[in-house]
């Protein structure tokens, strides 16, 4: 598998994760299956919306994009694009500052942890590392 395909399948688990906290935000969900209550807290909170949207239907967006510029990138004529590579790490960079962001108001003034927020940063990471990594693959050429 090559690395944009698999940032296409780990942006997929992104995907069912960020639509089942905006569901849960817009309230088709009644309630979050994570245990300890700290989810509810934290979607709860003012830090749960931007510009008016659940910070999770944000999520979705950038998701969505990561799989659909991945994808792109994948096959014809963009396939091994260094272009493809560096949008790749720029929103994913962009999703790693984010996240690393909302889970600092998690722990400093929420005082509560997500569990679904704590996977959704790791998978970010690991989008950003990935992508890292094929952008570095485009430039040696190989």
């Amino acid at each position: 598998m090559t690395r944009r395909r698999a940032i296409a399948v780990i942006s997929l688990v992104g995907i069912f994760l960020a639509t089942y906290l905006t569901l849960y935000k817009l309230g088709y969900i009644e309630a979050l299956a994570c245990g300890t209550g700290s989810c509810e807290v934290v979607q709860a909170s003012r830090w749960s919306t931007l510009f008016g949207q659940p910070v999770a239907l944000w999520g979705l967006g950038f998701y969505l994009a990561m799989f659909a510029v991945s994808v792109a990138g994948s096959f014809g004529q963009l396939e091994g694009s260094r272009r493809v590579a560096l949008a790749l790490v720029v929103m994913s960079g962009g999703g790693v500052l984010f996240s690393g962001f909302l889970t600092f108001v998690e722990i400093a003034w929420l005082h509560a942890i997500c569990r679904y927020c704590v996977v959704s940063a790791c998978l970010v990471l690991v989008l950003f590392l990935i992508s890292v990594l094929d952008l570095k693959r485009d430039e040696r050429g190989s």
